[in-house]
């Protein structure tokens, strides 16, 4: 989940009370301590396991997502919302018993290759975060009542002129989308994105097609950190310019718990489908 690229452009990018208005400064201030309190929160979610349930047109899977010595772990629980055989989560319990004890006794440059792309993700996070108040301008467009609570919402649209960082950048330009912000909190309720223009994100090999779309949810799961509950992707490119390649995914978090104090049996509960 954290770290995979394709989803931070998700966060990033992003009707309601058109009377409302916010100065210019309040909307930056706004932006600003939301990518703040976001990183925040990024930064505390490697402290948790939780559940995760990922639904395809083929059917769904379950897993509970371990921190296991520096790197997440997928513990498979159910598959199409039926709980694993008897010998099935004999086979899992095994594995999972196996990966802790080579992990375990890894040295420490075996175990600083595995975590690499784990932390290299991570750094990319913080990275995202800090262009996104450069590679967009937000707009205040009013406020929506979700749970009961008045939430702002802006429109992001690309900064002209914006020169993107890094390849990984290089979609920015080609998005706008809508993001809502609690005005209490400052923590995104919900981000949705889409693709406006072909971005060519590898040099002359792909390009992101206009098609693609996001959307992200999140919600606290205790009074002062939220961390993501859903995610949509739906995403289309072109490989060498030529071959159309297209991708979904649609996942959902919950039962966020320290380190170690995850229970398994508790991803089969049906908390996954109750979304904010």
């Amino acid at each position: 989940m954290f770290g995979r690229p394709i989803a931070l452009l998700a966060l990033l990018l992003f009707s309601a009370c058109s009377l409302c208005q916010m100065a210019p400064e309040q909307t930056r201030e706004t932006i600003r301590r939301s990518a703040q309190a976001t990183q925040s929160d990024w930064d505390r979610a490697p402290g948790f396991d939780f559940c995760e349930k990922d639904e395809t047109k083929t059917g769904s899977r379950t897993s509970a997502v371990l921190m296991i010595e520096g790197s997440p772990y997928y513990r498979v629980v159910q598959a199409n919302g039926v709980d694993l055989s008897p010998a099935q989560e004999a086979a899992e319990q095994k594995r999972l018993a196996s990966t802790i004890q080579r992990r375990q006794r890894e040295t420490s440059d075996e175990r600083a290759k595995r975590t690499a792309r784990y932390q290299k993700e991570r750094r990319g996070d913080r990275v995202l975060l800090e262009q996104l108040t450069e590679a967009m301008n937000f707009t205040f467009v009013g406020q929506e009542a979700v749970d009961s609570r008045l939430i702002d919402m802006f429109e992001a649209t690309p900064r002209p002129g914006y020169v993107p960082k890094s390849m990984e950048m290089r979609v920015l330009p080609g998005m706008k989308g809508k993001l809502w912000i609690d005005p209490t909190s400052f923590r995104w309720v919900k981000v949705q994105a889409e693709v406006v223009k072909p971005v060519s994100i590898a040099g002359f090999l792909a390009r992101v097609e206009p098609g693609t779309r996001f959307e992200l949810q999140e919600r606290p799961i205790n009074p002062s950190i939220w961390l993501p509950h859903h995610f949509i992707m739906q995403s289309r490119a072109r490989i060498l310019f030529l071959i159309p390649k297209s991708s979904e995914a649609n996942e959902t978090y919950f039962n966020y718990k320290p380190n170690g104090t995850l229970s398994i049996d508790t991803c089969k509960s049906n908390d996954a489908t109750d979304r904010p």
